[in-house]
């Protein structure tokens, strides 16, 4: 049986196949300070996507403007075959959940739920209906008559989750939800958040600067840089083939060599190895996980691996593994990521693939 992130992707990939929301070509300014530019995706039905960039990005920016609290500068916002952008907020069948749920502390956890049902004066059994519905979704039945002082933030994130779900929107905006939670608890939570959106089937976008929860999270991310779209791919292919060195930095750790090619080999310092790639400068992405130490018993080297030696000049101990900082004898220096052990020390036989060097186009500056 397919997971729900395969069918997510199959039905996005589907000929013809229309997205429940399309950005097209959005660009916002704040006076001449420019945040965004051209921004253009599509979210797939029950698509869980991560818009991740660091403090600056315009992330959150566009996350507003998607849900109306922003006016874009230019471009269009559409759902389905409805223009979004040109409905005010409360027509649109989207809802927000912030970082900062804004409960209200006189009121019950069931009559925060339905606070928005009641203002929209729907009859009082089918709020009661639906309310008791939106906190089945976040198993949080047992508590419609507690005040929010007396539960945990975990259980307020809950809350602020099932007042947005009560009101059936066919997309639901995240904007850092869970940073506000402790280690242990954010984790939790992002195992839990995903498991309800496979459960309720409603399209997630979830805006973020941490790598790690968008990875673990997601069916896409959306890599924003200095307002641009850097790259929006699956977590294992933004990972595996980054598109610039930016994207290779900025999520997980990696090596980028330059080197040149000429007539089908590149060289990067004293490293070379066969490439089908035009002649000319060329920059590789190198994951330190990528990187394998030699039994010295291994004998010569392998068929379709470039094999090296480098001396360690720094150890991190990092639970399960160690990052090691070696330097080769022409002064290239990298990271490698391998099994703890206590002492890592002296010279090293290391070795990699080809086919894990990834090209990569340079970044105008690096983090």
């Amino acid at each position: 049986m397919a997971t729900t992130t395969e069918a997510t992707l199959a039905r996005s990939s589907r000929v013809g196949a229309q997205p429940l929301l399309s950005v097209r070509n959005i660009a916002k300014s704040f006076g001449k300070n420019p945040v965004l530019r051209d921004i253009s995706l599509e979210i797939a039905e029950s698509e869980f996507l991560t818009i991740l960039g660091e403090s600056g990005s315009g992330k959150t920016t566009l996350l507003r403007i998607i849900a109306g609290f922003e006016d874009a500068t230019s471009g269009e916002i559409w759902m389905e075959d409805q223009r979004l952008d040109v409905l005010p907020p409360y027509r649109r069948r989207v809802n927000t959940v912030f970082q900062h749920y804004a409960l209200f502390p006189h009121l019950t956890v069931a009559e925060n739920v339905g606070y928005g049902l009641r203002v929209a004066k729907l009859p009082k059994e089918e709020i009661a209906n639906r309310v008791e519905q939106a906190l089945a979704m976040v198993k949080m039945t047992a508590y419609a008559r507690s005040k929010p002082a007396k539960i945990s933030g975990g259980q307020q994130q809950r809350i602020a989750l099932a007042r947005a779900l009560v009101n059936r929107p066919r997309l639901l905006l995240l904007d850092e939800p869970l940073s506000a939670l402790d280690a242990n608890l954010r984790r939790q939570m992002q195992v839990e958040l995903k498991s309800l959106q496979r459960e309720v089937g409603i399209s997630f976008v979830f805006v973020t600067h941490d790598q790690e929860e968008a990875m673990v999270m997601s069916d896409r991310i959306a890599l924003l840089r200095r307002g641009e779209l850097e790259q929006i791919a699956s977590p294992r292919e933004i990972y595996g083939r980054p598109a610039t060195a930016y994207t290779a930095q900025f999520i997980g750790h990696t090596n980028l060599l330059p080197g040149e090619v000429k007539g089908g080999v590149v060289r990067c310092h004293s490293l070379d190895w066969p490439v089908g790639l035009p002649d000319g400068p060329v920059l590789f992405s190198l994951r330190p996980e990528s990187l394998r130490v030699v039994n010295s018993a291994a004998g010569s080297a392998g068929v379709n691996v470039v094999r090296f030696r480098a001396r360690v000049c720094h150890q991190a101990f990092h639970g399960s593994t160690e990052l090691l900082q070696v330097e080769c004898a022409d002064g290239l220096k990298l990271s490698i990521r391998t099994a703890t052990r206590e002492n890592w020390s002296g010279d090293l036989e290391l070795e990699f693939s080809p086919q894990d060097a990834v090209a990569v186009r340079p970044s105008e500056e690096r983090i």
